[in-house]
């Protein structure tokens, strides 16, 4: 009779799981220690003890140990890193630590994968690497979840999610097994793991558990996370990074002579262009000057297919807020390499333009140089130098650095008088953010020649840019700004119409004959308005490989050159002109040209994920700056009109706010959609885009950016009360039907009623 085979100990155990994960059940442990009879009660015993000290895991009668990955698993797909691998991780990971990374080998013909796609995949463990298993694809069972970021309320179940975004209106349910240790109130980011039951909630896991939604800078964290902007640099980008070293003079044209200076505001995060103008001695360019434009050789440390380069474009640029900028390079090169600060050697790509006593550019040059700035200057410090009040630092510097400058720009002002260019108005709103991080004023930015006329020569050296390379014949990322639609014109042209102005019609649509309507409008009440409105009408600027002209700026060619720190178009502009002119090896590559349309798009798409983000997170700042002053009157402007109310640009602050339908008088209003206006049922009163209001601040909610307000004056009138009935017969919307045997609608009393508007306005504008 053969001697029964020994227990196996718990290290044994484990041992033989790890080299067998595909045989986890407790009869295949069994058969490989030759346990049998009455010792599998001892060896479950063991298996139970082991599992619930967390040893080993038990699913449907399968023991396995926790912190070894299934051969066939699901897995959540990650965002592809800058070598342009894939990388997935577990959909569900209960061992000790951090989740092991798994690398996704595709073969031919897998579909392509995004991050956040689920697949089932078979895995391979790999020794001698910083990842733990190779994945084939078996099947995708899951698109990319839907990510929110909301406030968590705890409950029995685990807890709640409620959406901080206002186009969300669902509630996320969290299992207890989900919440990341999230408590009550805290501010988290989760994605959906499933659909809407029929009697309950999405559900959801919880990713990151945020902190305090009410703490310092957590709104801008709030903008990062809900608009999946990258923060963090990997690991290898910040080496490459650190690793950079300052560029040598080289084969590079020594300006470092010059008198180059910076200018920027008091509070700037990089300096990344440096100008110098001298009057042209040339007797043939009488009273011509030669203006220097001078940018951060980025090219030189992004190089392409290089770690930065890959997170760079991924970027697209850099995205600012308040109190933190989300930068597109680390800031060894945003903030120092390529960075111009005073007295230091710095490596740049320079355009010399010489232009005319009427501001014409006559030619120009673009080289690969060395300079040295002479001074970091600020806007206002530089303008007051002009205005006779220099400092110790700007004494020494107005007759032959800050002078020629401002005389170059009154020439340039000549051309651009002739150009017309869009001159819209609208002041930029400033928020200060106190030491304690919460809003402590909001202003609205001085705008001063000095600022103009930076501006001004930035616009020459991208012309410039983008003409040199169309010479050279090398491909580039115009900047384009197409023409507004004819629907969007013919909405503005009715605003202008209802508020006393004019937009000529029946030819072809130039800025100039925008700018006319503007000029009209300067001075009069009506001048916020007809600048928003003429701003709404215009499209959206974008990227492309073709050249599509720029109309807001009245140019035929156009592309962006000045700031390769904070935009990658930039970037691929100067590797097209280090191409171009044979000036390195670290110009525009053939997989930078290859691909050129789609780093448009990308980038393009970059662009508008921080607009709006940064609109978003101004947004949230005005509500909380306005939060302690709920009850308070304001006055403003009809900004918007739809179904559901009006929006108000407040006067004060800029922050825009909604009437709701139900607080706008005591009778049913009815929203004419053509004529963008809300139409009283009783009163025939008009609600329309551009009126004065004044309106009480009702609700402030920051964590959203919401302003709820109450309708008390249209221009200068309180509301009339209604009966607040329905007229029988009449949907909102429709007109009423005409009394009697008719032959169709009769007209109706908001025609009147606009007449009427209409006529009071063109009055007081011209009594203005």
């Amino acid at each position: 009779m053969s001697k029964p085979a020994p227990i196996p100990s718990r290290q044994q155990i484990l041992d033989w799981l790890n080299d067998n994960p595909d045989q986890g059940a407790k009869r295949d442990i069994a058969r490989a220690f030759g346990v049998k009879g009455q010792a599998k009660i001892e060896l479950k015993r063991i298996l139970k003890d082991m599992a619930e000290e967390g040893l080993i895991e038990k699913r449907r009668r399968n023991f396995r140990d926790p912190n070894v990955l299934p051969p066939v698993s699901v897995l959540r797909v990650m965002r592809e890193d800058s070598q342009g691998d894939q990388w997935a991780e577990p959909a569900e990971w209960t061992g000790d630590g951090p989740a092991p990374l798994v690398l996704f080998v595709p073969k031919d013909g897998d579909p392509t994968l995004a991050e956040g796609d689920r697949i089932l995949g078979r895995l391979t463990p790999v020794e001698d690497e910083d990842y733990g298993y190779e994945a084939r694809l078996i099947r995708k069972i899951g698109q990319a979840s839907h990510r929110i970021v909301g406030i968590f309320r705890k409950n029995a179940e685990g807890g709640r999610i409620m959406p901080i975004d206002k186009g969300v209106g669902n509630e996320w349910q969290v299992p207890a097994a989900v919440t990341q240790g999230a408590k009550d109130g805290e501010l988290v980011e989760a994605e959906q793991t499933g659909p809407r039951g029929r009697m309950g909630l999405p559900k959801a896991r919880v990713i990151e558990v945020l902190g305090d939604p009410s703490a310092p800078k957590a709104v801008s964290l709030i903008a990062i996370h809900q608009h999946g902007i990258p923060d963090d640099f990997p690991d290898a980008v910040v080496a490459e990074a650190d690793a950079a070293e300052p560029a040598p003079l080289g084969d590079r044209e020594d300006l470092r002579k010059l008198s180059f200076v910076t200018i920027d505001p008091a509070d700037a995060r990089d300096r990344d262009d440096a100008v110098l103008v001298i009057r042209d001695d040339d007797p043939k360019n009488e009273g011509g000057f030669l203006i220097w434009v001078a940018i951060a050789d980025v090219a030189h440390y992004v190089t392409p297919g290089s770690e930065l380069d890959r997170e760079a474009r991924k970027r697209g640029n850099s995205t600012y807020f308040p109190d933190r900028v989300v930068p597109m390079l680390p800031d060894r090169l945003s903030g120092d390499l390529c960075s111009l600060h005073e007295n230091v050697d710095r490596a740049v790509l320079a355009v010399r333009m010489k232009i005319d006593a009427q501001g014409r550019k006559v030619s120009h040059r673009f080289t690969r140089g060395m300079i040295r700035s002479v001074g970091s200057l600020e806007y206002g410090q530089v303008q007051s130098a002009r205005d006779g009040n220099p400092d110790e630092k700007t004494e020494d510097m107005v007759e032959e650095i800050i002078d020629p400058i401002y005389e170059a720009y009154e020439a340039l002002k000549h051309a651009r008088a002739i150009r017309q260019p869009l001159e819209l108005d609208l002041p930029e709103r400033q928020i200060v953010i106190g030491d304690d991080g919460h809003v402590a004023s909001i202003r609205f930015k001085e705008r001063l020649d000095a600022h103009k006329l930076i501006e001004e020569f930035m616009v020459l050296a991208n012309v410039a840019a983008a003409e040199e390379l169309e010479k050279l014949r090398r491909p580039l990322l115009y900047r384009v700004h197409e023409e507004p639609s004819l629907e969007k014109i013919e909405a503005l042209r009715e605003v202008a119409q209802a508020s006393g102005f004019n937009l000529a019609k029946g030819q072809v649509l130039q800025t100039a004959h925008l700018n006319n309507l503007l000029s009209q409008s300067e001075g009069s009440e009506f001048d916020e308005l007809i600048n928003i409105s003429t701003l709404r009408s215009m499209t959206q600027a974008y990227y492309a490989p073709t050249n599509y002209g720029h109309f807001g700026l009245a140019l035929r060619s156009y592309a962006h050159f000045t700031s390769p720190i904070r935009r990658y178009s930039d970037l691929i502009v100067h590797r097209a002109l280090i191409l171009g002119h044979g000036w390195g090896k670290d110009g525009l590559s053939a997989w930078d040209i290859e691909n050129l349309e789609d780093t448009a798009k990308q980038i393009s798409d970059t662009e508008r994920r921080s607009m709006v983000a940064e609109r978003d997170t101004t947004d949230r700042y005005l509500a909380a700056y306005l939060s302690d002053r709920v009850g308070s009157e304001f006055t403003g402007r009809i900004s918007g009109v739809q179904k559901f109310g009006a929006f108000v640009k407040l006067d004060e602050t800029g922050a825009d706010g909604l009437i709701p339908i139900r607080e706008i008088g005591r009778e049913f209003f009815h929203f004419d959609r053509e004529a963008q206006e809300l139409v009283g049922s009783d009163t025939g009163m008009v609600i329309t885009i551009g009126q004065r209001v004044r309106v009480r601040l009702s609700e402030a909610v920051p964590i959203t950016g919401g302003l709820m307000l109450e309708l008390l004056e249209v221009e200068g009138q309180g509301m009339p009360s209604g009966d607040g009935k329905r007229r029988k017969g009449r949907r909102p919307g429709t007109r009423p039907p005409r009394k009697g045997p008719g032959k169709g609608p009769r007209k109706p009393a908001r025609d009147a009623a606009k007449k009427k508007a209409v006529a009071r306005k063109v009055k007081r504008t011209r009594k203005s």
